[in-house]
């Protein structure tokens, strides 16, 4: 039975397969478009994060300021409604319930990630472009190009690896939310567990889409380069920022782990409620 505002984890598990149900019941266009809005929004925090802390020379310090901004792109997701890659890999249990095929599920991921790129390359356009990497002599220009090219250079297996961490904590973090009944206790379900999320250094495809196209845009403008450099970039590491490795080297790894670590909670939840508890 539920509570007065919360759903217990069996509970959680009903209400992930028939959301699951849902999502995959609409047409290509509501699709596309929650996808697009998702990508946007998770730009939003990624931008967000991304200008409060991207002078702070401490690591640890800056990954603290970047994990309590980040959050409000899930939050936006939540609460306004949208489409992400990362969540939606929870569908898994809609499969297993024999509710929706894998062909389903795997069509309403792909239509999703194509939405969640074009929201998230967009908003990286709009960034690049925006003046704003000018921001602290150069330090901002400097801090998209590091973060960019520690992500294009990361070996295959170690961004699968960081793939399938990130997403462990994103889809915890959905089933916690999911658990909420009101604003506030989404808000904080969601806040926290992104938090963590972004403090862990893991990998997640979508944000990829922003942090990663936003340095290539960047890297066309001479004076965001320029900048750069005096704030102590080194300019032969602009040739490993690419659409091509981006692809093959980063959202390749990244999405495959980001869609195990997504299954494997998935997968946990549906065998512990659905598979070995004995009905009442």
């Amino acid at each position: 039975m539920a509570r007065n505002n919360y759903l217990t984890s069996p509970e959680i598990t009903e209400y992930t397969i028939e959301g699951g149900i849902g999502k995959v019941n609409r047409t290509f266009l509501a699709v596309l478009l929650m996808g697009i809005l998702a990508g946007l929004y998770i730009a939003l925090g990624a931008i967000a994060s991304s200008t409060a802390a991207h002078n702070i020379s401490n690591v640890g310090l800056t990954k603290l300021v970047t994990g309590a901004v980040f959050p409000v792109g899930l939050m936006f997701v939540v609460l306004n409604g949208a489409d992400l890659f990362t969540g939606n890999c929870l569908i898994v249990m809609a499969v297993y319930e024999k509710k929706v095929t894998a062909y389903e599920f795997l069509k309403n991921l792909s239509i999703v990630l194509l939405g969640n790129f074009i929201g998230a390359v967009f908003m990286a356009f709009l960034q690049a472009y925006s003046g704003l990497f000018t921001m602290s002599d150069g330090a901002f220009a400097y801090y998209v190009f590091k973060t960019a090219h520690g992500k294009v250079t990361l070996p295959f297996f170690e961004a699968l690896i960081l793939g399938i961490i990130c997403n462990i904590f994103v889809c915890a973090g959905i089933v916690m939310v999911y658990s909420a009944k009101d604003t506030a206790g989404k808000i904080l379900a969601g806040f926290f567990s992104i938090f963590a999320f972004a403090i862990s250094a893991s990998e997640h495809i979508v944000a990829n889409m922003y942090y990663v196209p936003t340095a290539i845009f960047a890297k066309y403008q001479p004076h965001l380069v320029d900048m750069a450099i005096e704030a102590g970039y080194y300019a032969d590491k602009l040739a490993d920022i690419t659409w091509k490795n981006f692809l093959l080297n980063n959202a390749l790894p990244v999405g495959i782990g980001n869609i195990i670590g997504g299954v494997i909670i998935g997968t946990l939840y549906y065998l512990i409620h659905k598979v070995y508890t004995k009905p009442y």
